[in-house]
């Protein structure tokens, strides 16, 4: 997924605030649901698919107006959640890697994961 950097992503430098990583990272995550019509959080049934732990490395900077492209590659999946390695590009260079864990749950708890889900993510 491409994402443009813009004025409201950065610091008065024009650098990405360390948080935004994550943020695009969250948008390449639901852009996958999304555009295979399921929805990420559901308010009626209390259910959806939350972040249980993260583990990032920053490892360069992007500046104000930098097109990114978000990569997100599958490294494990089990009846409740799934581990996703998601990397952030600019051109060939990598700035951001993130590996996180993804759960699915229900009424606050974690639940089983519908099988178009597990299959999307080639379980």
């Amino acid at each position: 997924m491409k994402i443009r950097v813009y004025f409201e992503d950065t610091d008065i430098g024009g650098i990405v605030y360390h948080t935004k990583y994550i943020n695009f990272c969250e948008r390449a995550r639901s852009e996958i649901l999304f555009r295979n019509g399921i929805m990420p959080y559901d308010a009626k049934s209390k259910s959806g698919y939350i972040v249980k732990s993260l583990k990032c490395d920053f490892i360069k900077s992007a500046t104000l107006g930098d097109v990114l492209e978000v990569k997100t590659a599958v490294l494990s999946v089990s009846k409740v959640k799934f581990v996703l390695l998601q990397e952030i590009f600019k051109g060939d260079e990598k700035l951001f890697s993130m590996e996180v864990t993804v759960v699915y749950v229900k009424e606050g708890k974690p639940a089983r994961i519908d099988s178009e889900v597990l299959a999307l993510f080639g379980s």
